[in-house]
């Protein structure tokens, strides 16, 4: 039997939304969807094919609505961050992989 650790500092809020995610050894975007998020992190869902590691620097776009896009002067909320964590337990039940991201 494994056991887990708590290792977030920050509480998460659940959230649904769109991502994009540059994975610059692939040199491409894959898309998914946000599952919680927190000031330090976010973990997120992305196709099983997406070749993403632990260790992987990548960048999130989280598009805006075009009324927030004009008030902010971007389409995008744009964020660096650090692959900690790659769950590939439901690859057969969601054919996703869930993938934690610590913010840089």
């Amino acid at each position: 039997m494994q056991t887990l650790i708590e290792q977030r500092k920050d509480s998460r809020n659940k959230v649904a939304w769109p991502v994009s995610v540059w994975i610059p050894e692939a040199n491409r975007f894959f898309n998914g969807r946000s599952c919680n998020i927190s000031k330090t992190g976010v973990f997120i869902t992305l196709p099983v094919t997406t070749p993403i590691q632990t260790g992987n620097t990548v960048e999130l776009n989280f598009p805006r609505t075009e009324p927030l896009a004009q008030e902010k002067g971007q389409f995008a909320r744009i964020k660096a961050g650090r692959v900690v964590r790659v769950d590939r337990n439901h690859l057969l039940e969601e054919a996703e992989i869930g993938v934690g991201i610590a913010f840089n």
